[in-house]
């Protein structure tokens, strides 16, 4: 089953600080590489160029974001960082983000794509080896890098597929939402 990865615009800017904030401290940290608080969680997502970056997210329970990858550029090169939040975890969210922001940076014409984590981050370790990634360990961080290969037509149509697979899931997932929403009125759930 392919799992539909959204790429996200600034206006879900908030939605990403919603996700962020909700990883339990630990997962925090080992996203991040550092114990970081709130503000400066929210530095970090406001400080985003989504003119220059990317943002991909899976959308959960309540159109809240389940996972996120962010893919940074610098000329050739691209970096990501991925979150996934413990209930979602184990079911190959991860995966399918670092293979959707692979594909788009190499449809961008990025060379190598990179991943730092700490080297007792197990989970990203383990996706960076199931993206082909060449993983060095050493003094406590883990570095993973992966050669792209340039944009073809098939690329650049699978991506093309992707966007409009996520933007229907989106719709749908909306749309179930807002039934439920409904659903919960009418039955005068939440009234005191």
């Amino acid at each position: 089953m392919t799992i539909p990865v959204q790429r996200l615009g600034a206006i879900a800017a908030t939605q990403y600080l919603e996700h962020l904030l909700a990883l339990p401290g630990e997962d925090a940290r080992l996203r991040f590489g550092t114990a970081i608080s709130a503000d400066r969680m929210t530095d970090y997502v406001y400080g985003i160029d989504f003119d220059a970056d990317e943002v991909f997210g899976v959308y959960g329970d309540g159109l809240a974001l389940a996972g996120a990858v962010h893919l940074s550029f610098d000329g050739e090169d691209a970096e990501l960082g991925v979150s996934v939040l413990p209930g979602y975890r184990g079911r190959g969210l991860g995966g399918a983000m670092v293979s959707r922001a692979a594909e788009h940076a190499r449809n961008r014409k990025v060379r190598r794509l990179f991943m730092h984590c700490l080297a007792e981050n197990a989970a990203m370790i383990r996706i960076a080896r199931r993206a082909d990634m060449d993983i060095v360990i050493d003094a406590g961080d883990a570095d993973a890098h992966v050669s792209l290969p340039p944009a073809d037509p098939q690329s650049l149509h699978s991506e093309l597929l992707a966007d409009r697979v996520a933007l229907f899931d989106f719709a749908l997932k909306s749309h179930v939402e807002t039934l439920r929403r409904v659903g919960l009125a009418l039955a005068g759930v939440g009234r005191t």
